[in-house]
């Protein structure tokens, strides 16, 4: 596939949206990379990454080699998603602490528009893709319902989680960041980016190498999961799309619980920071919401959100098209 610079740079911007999702529990950039029509090139993208590539680099050169990739392709979507989580996790945590309603408000709207498309794929609706939504939208739920348990400092355990996360991120509907939450490693890897850029920027080495080396755990165990369920994924895409679909639609709708605005929080834990912050929470109605439900401008974020989706599918269209 023939692409311009302007071509990356949309790609580039999909992945600043895909890295923004991925940060917020709840959210999934695979989700995104779906609505904005790169999810099935990107899923072929990583299958062809192997060490078949270095044998074709020896023969017939790097060019060549990276082509087969569709390394311009993957080094811009990301470059985006890398972009995104670096310069995103100090205002995602600024904004889950001090406006959780108008973020959830925002990517629920996203999420709630992301099932519409979705379900819209299916091509043949049947008893047994019926049961498929039904089933993967009550695991979904219940997962969302699971309470967080504590992170042991094992290096062996951030290699675990970032093997299931990413695996997570990639699977639209599902969120990776929210499954981190759930292995009790979230607050570690949002904490892991933060402490990388402040370890850079203030010189404390001390600081930046044990982010490095979380980092590097993390990515290890994610570059492993990506690896071997991209494979199992684009081989569901192939050959079972309209179920693959099907259980995506449903994890989707399960997770709605989750990003439901207006929460009671049931249990909570002092961070590493020292700060209170919410361990165990439930969706409840916005009028028995414990201070200013912010119902207008929940509805204005809702709809932004929504409108959102709308605009990644148009540029979707426009790249299926080209």
């Amino acid at each position: 596939m023939q692409r311009r610079f302007l071509d990356y740079l949309v790609v580039m911007f999909k992945g600043i949206a895909m890295g923004a999702a991925d940060v917020v529990p709840g959210v999934s950039g695979g989700t995104i990379a779906f609505i904005s029509g790169i999810y099935e090139e990107l899923l072929e993208s990583i299958d062809k990454v192997n060490l078949g590539v270095f044998k074709v680099w020896k023969k017939e050169g790097f060019k060549t080699a990276w082509n087969s990739i569709n390394g311009n392709f993957i080094l811009a979507l990301f470059s985006g998603i890398a972009i995104s989580i670096l310069s995103l996790a100090k205002v995602i945590k600024w904004l889950l602490h001090n406006e959780p309603v108008l973020l959830w408000s925002f990517f629920f709207g996203l999420v709630l528009a992301s099932i519409l498309y979705i379900a819209k794929q299916i091509k043949d609706w049947s008893v047994k893709i019926i049961l498929a939504i039904l089933i993967t939208s009550v695991l979904s739920y219940l997962i969302t319902l699971a309470e967080p348990f504590a992170s042991p400092d094992s290096p062996f355990y951030l290699l675990f989680c970032g093997f299931i996360a990413i695996i997570a991120m990639i699977l639209p509907g599902v969120s990776g960041a929210f499954i981190l939450l759930i292995l009790g490693a979230y607050q570690t890897a949002i904490d892991t980016i933060n402490n990388l850029i402040e370890g850079i920027t203030s010189g404390n080495m001390d600081l930046f190498k044990d982010a490095l080396l979380k980092f590097t755990l993390l990515a290890i165990g994610a570059v492993i999961g990506l690896k071997v369920f991209s494979k199992a994924l684009n081989w569901m895409f192939k050959h079972k799309k309209n179920l693959t679909l099907a259980i995506l639609t449903g994890f989707m709708i399960g997770s709605l619980n989750k990003i439901w605005p207006w929460k009671q929080v049931l249990k909570t834990r002092i961070n590493t920071e020292g700060e209170e912050v919410t361990l165990l929470d439930k969706s409840i109605l916005p009028t028995s919401y414990d201070g200013d439900n912010q119902m207008v401008m929940a509805l204005l974020f809702i709809i932004i959100g929504f409108t959102a989706i709308l605009i990644l599918e148009i540029l979707g269209k426009q790249k299926n098209k080209a």
